[in-house]
């Protein structure tokens, strides 16, 4: 490898991203020490050195609404970054995820002879399929984390590498359930322990806090011994969760708060309800039976279901090709449905064990040594 420093611009879009970002830029680091990383990321692509041109929150927003909202700073931070890499032309542009704001950018930048990959196939195969022709444009190389994903792009002529998923790689195969109750001492530690992840976005936690409190009221009715974990990823959406408890008088409800902590909570966990998104992938990975919900605002969901080409939205279901979890979404997520689906799964002991097999031969699949594999794909254009 040369001496020379190359420069890699990245743009991560929340907590997802920043992960990602952070394990990408460690084997790239590995590989060719000589880089300089600059873009948007969070405090773990920070940590590996980044210099961070705009806050990653600036990108976690969801929804047509909500995108509505913040249109006009986010077109000003992409505008922005187009301007100052086109000035600066980086060695490499990599976007990840965040399509709708990533993909403009990369075809600006490829425009001008600056090569991109984007990290994390947008997907196409649920909903807007068309976005493949501008991928082809805007996009240098595609790294794909499942498998089904990498034909897609082959067909249309866009360079693919399938990575796998680096939850895959970090997550263990067989977690330890009465070791991590011990851990975080759950006293007694039979009892029936659920675990509610309500989303990383405040949009989200907002639109569910009630619905999950009003859901432990009523599994508690029929299950008085049952505890409730709810891990929150920052210090806004604990605080949303905690004036609802409130609003609710829900103090001497079993429930207790975590800040972080996400992982711990589903390996303890008999069932889990879980937030659509990534979340319902980490509670796969960590054998965790679930029910999956969602709520957003009506005619973001009204436009969403539209497009919509798969029966189901959570990833466990999408990766086994059928319906393995319980998705009880928007107004048919009522805490009597939800916590009825919750009840129903945890105590039938044959479902429980059938989950746990589909959810071992996804691990299997997905576990790729992703970081590598990703790094690997990355380097021709550093060369």
């Amino acid at each position: 490898m040369t001496n020379s420093v190359k420069t890699i611009a990245i743009v991560a879009g929340e907590a997802s991203g920043d992960l990602l970002g952070s394990l990408l830029l460690d084997a790239i680091k590995q590989a060719f020490p000589n880089v300089r990383f600059i873009g948007i990321g969070g405090p773990k692509m920070q940590a590996q050195g980044m210099e961070v041109l705009f806050p990653l929150e600036k990108l976690s927003v969801n929804g047509y609404i909500e995108v509505l909202r913040h249109y006009r700073e986010l077109i000003g931070i992409r505008r922005n970054l187009r301007e100052r890499f086109i000035a600066e032309p980086p060695d490499l542009f990599i976007g990840i995820d965040a399509p709708d704001f990533n993909l403009d950018l990369e075809l600006a930048l490829k425009q001008h002879g600056i090569p991109t990959v984007h990290y994390v196939s947008p997907s196409i195969w649920a909903w807007r399929g068309e976005r493949i022709h501008k991928i082809k444009q805007a996009v240098s190389h595609m790294l794909a984390l499942f498998p089904f994903e990498a034909p897609l792009y082959q067909k249309a002529g866009v360079q693919v590498t399938y990575v796998g998923h680096p939850l895959a790689d970090m997550l263990p195969e067989a977690p330890n359930r009465s070791e991590m109750r011990e851990q975080m001492r759950i006293m007694p530690r039979n009892a029936k322990v659920f675990a509610f992840l309500p989303g990383s976005r405040q949009g989200e936690v907002r639109r569910l806090a009630r619905t999950y409190i009003e859901t432990a009221r009523l599994i508690l009715q029929k299950v008085p011994e049952a505890q409730f974990l709810v891990p929150l990823a920052s210090r806004e959406t604990r605080t949303i969760f905690e004036n609802e408890i409130w609003k609710q008088e829900a103090q001497q409800l079993p429930i207790t708060l975590l800040f972080g902590h996400a992982h711990d909570a589903m390996i303890a966990a008999d069932g889990a309800l879980v937030a659509s998104g990534t979340a319902t992938l980490e509670a796969a990975l960590l054998k965790c039976p679930m029910v999956i919900t969602y709520k957003m605002p009506a005619l973001t969901y009204w436009l969403a279901k539209r497009k919509q080409y798969l029966p189901y939205v959570g990833l466990p279901n999408i990766l086994a090709g059928k319906f393995v979890v319980p998705e009880i979404l928007q107004d048919d997520a009522t805490p009597e449905n939800l916590s009825q689906a919750l009840l129903n799964l945890v105590s039938n002991k044959h479902a429980v064990a059938e989950l746990e097999q589909t959810f071992g031969a996804i691990h299997r699949t997905l576990r790729q040594d992703t970081a590598q594999k990703a790094a690997a794909a990355i380097l021709p254009f550093l060369a």
